[in-house]
């Protein structure tokens, strides 16, 4: 294992210099997708509120849904996992993961590289779904130096205007006003690796981006391999296998435009059902690889 200043910090707690103690750290799951090899590994995981999965203005009404279902939103605690596509030329990220500063639950996609016997060194692009700090905090590290010093990063064009504009810090709202100031500091910090792209554009060799507006202003998903053997990493369009899934259409606090957020998701996971194309989501359970399905007029997530 790699001991960095944050195995110090957090000491017992959370991990041990023997082995990792978390259930939800260094879990790997993945597929072949032609000649790549596609792993989802873990970067712990967020302790959130509820209100950031339930649809503002019928809170009461999805509770019972859930409660119809088995379920509830008590605990909402999403995992969040991490793509990684190798080839024999590159080692692709996608996403950066939180880093030191934005929960101690999470940041730990270091060791969960160090497990499969990889580094940040090893890294050769981080292509980045949104700039939200559990996706691009972990581009620096916990001295605040560039954690994949060699790597080129991607970023779509809409989203980093946003982010790298001055004023979005004061029109973002106060609960946002963090992810602003965080996600500006690291565009800059990167911005001499930091290639733009637009919606259609194959960034990289059978990687292909499909705009997914709503959570942020230009979140992007990524279509990963070709010749019929491709799956979609869709970052946070759905960030959580219940309300998601079955009530597509209906708003998500953690939105940043909730009705194009629940435009493109009603869309994304039609589109997937359909096609039968594997799904790869950041916050999804089981390592967040698996299938949409039609399910009582809506749709269901099958973890592969």
């Amino acid at each position: 294992m790699t001991v960095t200043r944050r195995h110090v910090l957090l000491g017992g707690s959370a991990l041990t210099l023997a082995g990792v103690t978390l259930p939800r750290v260094l879990r790997a799951t993945g597929m072949e997708l032609g000649g790549r090899k596609l792993t989802t590994i873990s970067d712990g995981y967020l302790v959130l509120p509820s209100s950031f999965a339930l649809p503002p203005g019928r809170e009461d009404e999805a509770r019972d849904w859930l409660a119809a279902q088995g379920l509830s939103l008590e605990s909402n605690e999403p995992p969040c996992n991490m793509t990684l596509v190798e080839d024999d030329d590159r080692k692709i990220l996608f996403d950066a993961g939180s880093g030191f500063e934005f929960m101690a639950s999470a940041g730990l996609m270091i060791d969960s590289l160090d497990a499969l016997g990889l580094s940040p060194e090893d890294i050769t692009d981080v292509v980045f779904t949104h700039a939200h700090p559990d996706h691009i905090g972990g581009v620096l590290d916990d001295f605040g130096d560039l954690t994949f010093a060699d790597a080129q990063f991607w970023m779509g064009g809409n989203e980093h205007d946003y982010w790298a504009d001055p004023e979005t810090v004061n029109t973002i709202g106060e609960a946002r006003a963090g992810f602003a100031v965080g996600a500006k500091r690291r565009i800059e910090a990167i911005a001499d690796q930091l290639t733009l792209f637009d919606d259609g554009e194959m960034i990289l060799p059978g990687i292909t981006a499909r705009a997914s507006y709503g959570h942020t202003p230009g979140h992007m998903a990524f279509e990963v391999g070709e010749d019929g053997a491709s799956a979609l990493v869709v970052g946070d369009v759905m960030t959580n296998a219940h309300l998601a899934f079955g009530k597509p259409d209906w708003h998500s606090g953690s939105d940043q435009d909730p009705d194009m957020g629940a435009e493109t998701r009603v869309k994304m996971l039609t589109s997937l059902e359909t096609s039968g194309m594997p799904v790869v989501g950041f916050h999804l359970p089981g390592g967040g690889i698996g299938t949409v399905t039609a399910k009582d007029d809506a749709f269901g997530f099958v973890a592969s």
